[in-house]
């Protein structure tokens, strides 16, 4: 008989256990087997919760990304409306946000939406939403918003490209130099 109420916390154990096989592995290059084993359970009920590991690999982006979204609601929260693009960006570069495990993920992420119509989705969806809030953040600011944002959020990718292929930079350290960026496309020739 199933024990009732497991579901959603053995659900939230493989997810994570995804993100860290993710990590140490720096790939995809998993399988269901060692995300159940670290998570503690078989991999029957690792395939019996998602179908596969696709299904879970984009289960565990699903909560990076739910978990990226909470970062900037309360960065934009606490903004002033001239500071909501320097809170998108801090957001960004999170401690939770910039793990070496989570960092894994996101670039295995980008590799899988190039062949997996579900992750290319996903993709599109927060590529949208990172565009649609730097654009509204840097309208104030810029004559071209959505130009300015374009090339910010290529920015925020090209940093976490560079930290999976380096030694991840300090959180501090990515958001300073997106920051400084900022500046430069904001300044006072803008």
């Amino acid at each position: 008989m199933p024990k009732l109420g497991m579901e959603p916390i053995r659900r939230e154990a493989l997810i994570k256990a995804t993100i860290a096989e993710i990590g140490a592995a720096g790939s995809l290059d998993v399988t269901v087997s060692q995300i159940a084993r670290r998570a503690g359970m078989s991999s029957a009920l690792a395939h019996h919760y998602f179908g596969g590991k696709d299904q879970i690999f984009l289960a565990a982006m699903g909560r990076i990304l739910t978990d990226f979204g909470a970062e900037v609601r309360k960065e934009l929260n606490s903004a002033q409306p001239d500071k909501r693009a320097a809170g998108i960006i801090r957001a960004c570069f999170s401690a939770s946000c910039f793990t070496p495990a989570t960092i894994s993920a996101w670039t295995t992420f980008y590799v899988l939406a190039q062949h997996n119509p579900q992750a290319l989705r996903l993709w599109r969806i927060y590529q949208a939403r990172l565009r649609s809030n730097l654009t509204n953040a840097l309208r104030p600011m810029t004559n071209d918003p959505a130009k300015a944002a374009n090339v910010m959020a290529a920015f925020i990718d090209g940093l976490y490209i560079r930290a999976a292929l380096d030694d991840p930079d300090s959180p501090e350290l990515a958001t300073e130099l997106a920051l400084d960026l900022l500046g430069l496309l904001t300044g006072p020739d803008q």
